[in-house]
């Protein structure tokens, strides 16, 4: 049976963000994820996991920033990764340094690595250069930390323009690069929008053992995973026989948003 962890970023908004820890746990969850924690003081996320018993399984490297006030405020101002981009190395590096701090204190092994957006001015050989150096260094830091990076192809839909769209292109960086400390996160959302043919997709990579982490949404709105067009319990009964044991997160927003119980009343999907 496969793994949920609550992504409490998009579950559980109803709740403050300390709040959601907590809800999570008393659903059953046993690990959780979020977009960003650099906001908090690493300390306060850690009392949170420690007091519900939860695994911190995934959070994202900073997707811009110098300084740590930056890094908290860069999602907000549009920024979606500086790995790709040319001449922001140094931002790159500083970000990936505070994630691992932040993944240290957690006790998290596997951060996700933004690949930005591509400008429309810099070719795409240029860009690709750019992401396989950068990614190279991080592994590289993250592989004395023992943290595994994860690199996510987005659909060009919810985010235009974002640089890693398809599966194939994700694990062609994952072999160039080289390192067993850079995998792929598989959201399947995103790849039933830019590609379809699910179960075929988890038949190619999931034996790889270069997948290092799933999520799961409905399509097309992203809601609970049994509302719409996918048929979510083959989709994991699928991931069950290919031997899958990782995390399965939970990126998704329930359809009744920030309503009391809206997240509890949507776990259906999972207790079936």
């Amino acid at each position: 049976m496969p793994r949920f962890s609550a992504n409490l970023s998009f579950q559980y908004n109803e709740y403050a963000f300390l709040d959601r820890f907590a809800a999570a746990a008393s659903d059953g969850f046993k690990g959780v994820e979020y977009l960003f924690p650099y906001a908090l003081a690493p300390a306060v996320l850690a009392e949170q996991l420690k007091r519900h018993g939860l695994e911190q399984v995934l959070f994202n490297a900073p997707p811009a920033g110098k300084t740590l006030a930056d890094m908290a405020s860069a999602w907000e101002r549009g920024e979606r990764g500086t790995a790709c981009l040319p001449g922001r190395e140094e931002e790159f590096r500083s970000g990936i340094e505070q994630a691992l701090g932040f993944a240290k204190s957690l006790n998290c092994q596997r951060i996700h690595v933004m690949a930005g957006l591509a400008p429309a001015d810099v070719s795409r050989s240029v860009l690709h250069a750019t992401y396989v150096h950068n990614l190279q260094w991080a592994a590289q830091l993250a592989a004395s930390a023992g943290v595994s990076l994860m690199i996510e192809p987005i659909n060009g839909r919810d985010m235009p323009g974002y640089f890693l769209q398809y599966q194939s292109d994700a694990h062609a960086v994952v072999n160039e690069v080289g390192s067993e400390y850079l995998q792929v996160q598989m959201d399947i959302y995103h790849c039933q929008i830019m590609e379809g043919d699910i179960s075929h997709k988890l038949r190619t990579y999931l034996p790889s053992r270069k997948v290092g982490h799933l999520q799961i949404a409905g399509v097309p709105n992203r809601h609970e995973p049994d509302r719409g067009e996918l048929h979510c319990a083959a989709i994991f009964d699928e991931i069950d026989r290919l031997g899958y044991t990782g995390w399965i997160g939970c990126e998704y927003r329930p359809e009744r948003g920030t309503a009391p119980h809206a997240t509890r009343d949507g776990l259906g999907w999972m207790t079936r």
